[in-house]
């Protein structure tokens, strides 16, 4: 009998997990099946409790769903609990766990542009969810600095003082951030500006961005917004949303199989669901 696996989320036609996930399972010759789950905010403890029921092997939570979820869940790692949300979910013997693999998403993804995080002045750009599971991760890689800009001022102070680790940070408004670009050796695009189908719009200005940065981004659609073209153009080096995606995704499939995935082929699969290379 298939194991069943999924992602539960509102909306959830976009989703590219399926495929992504149904793809390792046939590769690594594991009878299971990954389904897309589409569950308003009020089914949610009905969905979560019909998953157990059916004994699902683990599932991933996406928006609107990854804070709401905690409190249906038998235990929650304390890194999500820190941050405040889960996105992949295993059932251990019955006991459904939470975890974030977002910011180790990242951080994994970050390898190939960075040698290390230790040391490196930072700069987040968003204080919402995203922003909050990078934040706390490379929080405990003892960066030089993370400050973070955000268009409510309020929102970026908060998450600064809601971090469980010790790490130098400011809040900064985007229009202070803008100018203060040449001081950062890592930018880290977090909000969904510039997203389908608003690409021509940016958070912040580049005018004193330093050629030698690294620019990331957490959107894959598209794959190249207008910061990261305007960062290459600049001599920046630049990274999109697809690393982020492809590695929380691998770090989940690990937790439910044991089996660390090919990054490789996960990334492939995903560009090829975009169109592009």
């Amino acid at each position: 009998m298939k194991k069943l696996f999924g992602v539960l989320g509102n909306p959830i036609g976009h989703s590219m997990s399926p495929v992504m996930h149904n793809d390792l399972f046939s590769l690594y010759n594991i009878d299971a099946e990954y389904l897309p789950f589409l569950v308003q905010e009020d089914e949610l403890r009905d969905a979560v409790n019909g998953l157990r029921a059916l004994g699902a092997g683990g599932f991933n939570v996406t928006v609107p769903h990854k804070s709401s979820i905690i409190p249906f869940l038998d235990e929650v790692d304390e890194l999500a609990a820190s941050i405040g949300a889960v996105n992949t979910v295993v059932n251990k013997d019955g006991k459904l766990i939470g975890y974030n693999t977002d910011g180790l998403g990242f951080l994994k993804g970050l390898d190939a542009y960075i040698n290390k995080i230790e040391g490196q002045k930072i700069l987040v750009i968003g204080a919402g969810g995203a922003a909050r599971a990078i934040y706390f991760t490379l929080a405990k890689e003892k960066p030089m600095q993370i400050d973070i800009a955000n268009r409510t001022l309020e929102k970026a102070v908060q998450l600064i003082e809601e971090c469980p680790y010790s790490i130098s940070s400011k809040a900064l408004t985007l229009k202070d951030a803008s100018s203060e670009l040449g001081e950062y050796d890592l930018i880290i695009q977090t909000t969904m500006i510039g997203m389908e189908p608003n690409i021509t719009e940016q958070p912040i200005t580049l005018e004193y961005l330093r050629e030698n940065s690294v620019v990331c981004e957490i959107i894959y659609n598209p794959l190249e917004t207008r910061i990261l073209r305007e960062a290459k153009s600049i001599g920046a080096t630049v990274q999109n949303g697809i690393d982020m995606f492809v590695y929380q995704g691998a770090l989940a499939f690990e937790k439910w199989t044991g089996i660390f995935p090919d990054i490789q082929r996960m990334k492939e699969n995903v560009l090829g669901q975009l169109g592009g290379k």
